[in-house]
Order: C-alpha cells, then structure tokens, then sequence
C-alpha cells in the first residue's frame, strides 16, 4: 500500500493544498515504508487502499460541520470503509455504533437504520474520522503509533484553523485528549464516555449530542444535520457485501 499515492488520488484539491506539506515530513514517508513493508509480507490491511481516505474524499475541508473522532478502523474482513464507527453495509452493527444509534433514537426520535454505513452523514459535512487510519485483519491497534496520528492531529488542527463553528464530538478518554488541539473559542466541543458496551452507561447515553450539535448549528448557520440514516434494502446490503 502506498498511501502517499492514495492520499493525492482521494483528496481533494482544498485538501491536498492545506495537507501537502505532511505528505513530504519524515515521519509520513517512515509511515509509507512501514506499511508498504507490511503488505509485502503478506499482511490483509483494512480498510481496501481506495478507502482509507473515504472521511476525506466523502467530506471536503471547506464543508464540514461536525467532526466525530474515533480510535482505528474496524478489523475484520469486509468492514472498515474509513470513516469511524461506520460499516460497510451487509455486515452486523458492531456494538459501539449500536450504542450510537440508540442514543440518537433517544434523543432525536429518527429510526434507528437496519445498517452501518455512515455514508448519509459524511455527505451532510459529518467528518468521521479515525486518529489511526489503517489496521491489520484481527490486530486491532497495530498501527497506532506508526505515524497516523501526526498527520491527524494535524487535520484536527487544520480544521480548528480553518472551519468555523464546527461541533466537535469527543467521546471518551482517547478522543477527549484531541481537545487541545481544538480552539474552544470559535468552535463547540462536546465530550461524552464512549459508546462502548463497557462504558457507554457512564455518561454516553443521555448526553444528547447529536440535538445540542443540531441547536448549535441552526444558531450559527441556520443549518442543521438530518440524522436520519435511511434504511437499506436486503438485496442492496447483500449485493454491496459481496462486491
């Protein structure tokens, strides 16, 4: 995988512009060789190299309104689709996403999708991203340390710079640790436990989030997030999986 060619297939022009600089520093080319190395061994990577920018490619620089933070990419075959907490449609809903959903039923009574795919999000300006943006298949938290989360933090500041009243979605310690990287000024930062099974109890549900993201928006920019994610036919989720 070279994820330099990757980055400039799958990045926009407003992207590439105020990334490319990253894309010449020596920890992303240390990061190229790691893992372009690991794909010669014979390492399964997910997600499929014309994915692991999708967070990028689906939501541009200049059109983002929320920004939801996760941890990596999921690490079984056929589900990452690079944008966290998202999977690709025809598999089961991993339990944090669950969570997720029922949280948003909760609090703003939308039906909660017989899918994973955050897609509808991502194209409304919901950038989905994930501080490491690769893995390995069965070996979660393989790449974290490698690079990925330089090139990240950078986004995450990138966007502070740049956007304005962006709602940044902080849930747990991991993603709570990105917050200095935000100007709390300009912006809205909303923190939460994480949707995990194991913690979600202790402060995920109940925070309506995703309504205090909406009241902020409409009061800024008279916008708002359709949370909605429609539902998906039986015969589109089967004929996605198998493609």
């Amino acid at each position: 995988m070279n994820i330099t060619e990757q980055a400039k297939k799958q990045l926009s022009p407003l992207w590439l512009k105020n990334l490319r600089g990253e894309l010449d520093k020596d920890y992303w080319l240390a990061l190229n060789q790691y893992l372009a190395a690991q794909a010669q061994l014979g390492k399964v990577i997910y997600p499929p190299a014309e994915k692991v920018f999708s967070a990028f490619s689906q939501t541009d620089l200049n059109n983002i309104q929320v920004v939801i933070i996760g941890q990596d990419p999921y690490h079984g075959p056929n589900q990452a689709n690079g944008l966290c907490f998202s999977v690709a449609p025809g598999n089961k809903i991993p339990p944090s996403l669950r969570n997720i959903f029922s949280e948003l039923s909760a609090d703003q009574n939308v039906v909660v999708p017989n899918h994973g795919s955050l897609d509808e999000w991502a194209k409304q300006g919901v950038f989905l991203l994930n501080t490491v943006l690769s893995v390995e298949q069965a070996c979660p938290g393989i790449h974290a340390d490698k690079g990925w989360e330089r090139f990240t933090d950078a986004v995450i500041r990138l966007i502070s710079d740049e956007g304005e009243s962006v709602v940044f979605m902080l849930w747990g310690n991991y993603a709570g640790r990105k917050k200095s990287l935000i100007d709390e000024s300009k912006h809205l930062i909303l923190e939460a436990a994480h949707p995990s099974p194991l913690s979600a109890y202790r402060g995920f549900f109940g925070c309506k989030h995703f309504s205090l993201a909406n009241d902020y928006l409409i009061s800024k920019k008279s916008f708002s997030i359709n949370w909605q994610i429609p539902m998906m036919s039986h015969d589109t989720q089967q004929i996605s999986l198998e493609l």
